[in-house]
């Protein structure tokens, strides 16, 4: 069984920074799951993180990350590096099938198991299935509106789900203020 289909979605405007994710867990050709959050708080509410890949992967370097922000307080970034550099190294790590976006009030992060550490050039990142339609979508309403993280972070999400089988239009979304 091969389970897929999650979409994450990081938008920064205005010093708000939105992380948005869908519910739908898919295995092979069938829902499993509608309902599923793949964007959490941590550290405090300080900390957003959206994950998209294999769940049980993702959810260890959740928990990998977790550790990480604990040893380097007030420092998404040198977290991050940390988690990227034991992912790749580490022999079990590196088998892991997941991608993390990770946001501070001063950082907005990609990081995956090839090493990277990745600030978008646009205040805009998106994973998954359905990543590439809901990164389209948010840069054009950064572009051409008005609408603040929050609103373009969901409505990304509403277009890609209308597009990809793997991602639905239940929605989470969590918000850090600069």
């Amino acid at each position: 069984m091969k389970v897929r289909g999650t979409t994450i979605v990081a938008v920064r405007r205005g010093g708000m920074t939105a992380v948005a994710g869908d519910g739908q867990v898919t295995a092979d050709a069938m829902i499993i799951k509608g309902t599923a959050r793949k964007v959490q708080t941590l550290n405090d509410g300080r900390v957003v993180v959206g994950f998209a890949g294999a769940v049980a992967d993702a959810m260890t370097l959740l928990d990998k990350f977790r550790t990480k922000i604990e040893q380097h307080p007030g420092s998404l970034r040198r977290a991050a590096i940390e988690l990227a550099k034991e992912w790749r190294t580490d022999k079990y790590l590196r088998m892991l099938q997941a991608q993390l976006i990770v946001a501070d009030a001063e950082d907005l992060l990609l990081v995956s198991g090839n090493g990277d550490v990745l600030a978008p050039d646009d205040d805009v990142l998106a994973i998954g299935s359905g990543g590439a339609y809901a990164l389209a979508a948010a840069r054009a309403m950064m572009r051409h509106t008005e609408l603040g993280a929050t609103d373009i972070a969901r409505e990304a999400l509403v277009i890609a789900s209308e597009v990809c089988v793997y991602t639905n239009n239940q929605i989470t979304v969590e918000t850090i203020t600069a």
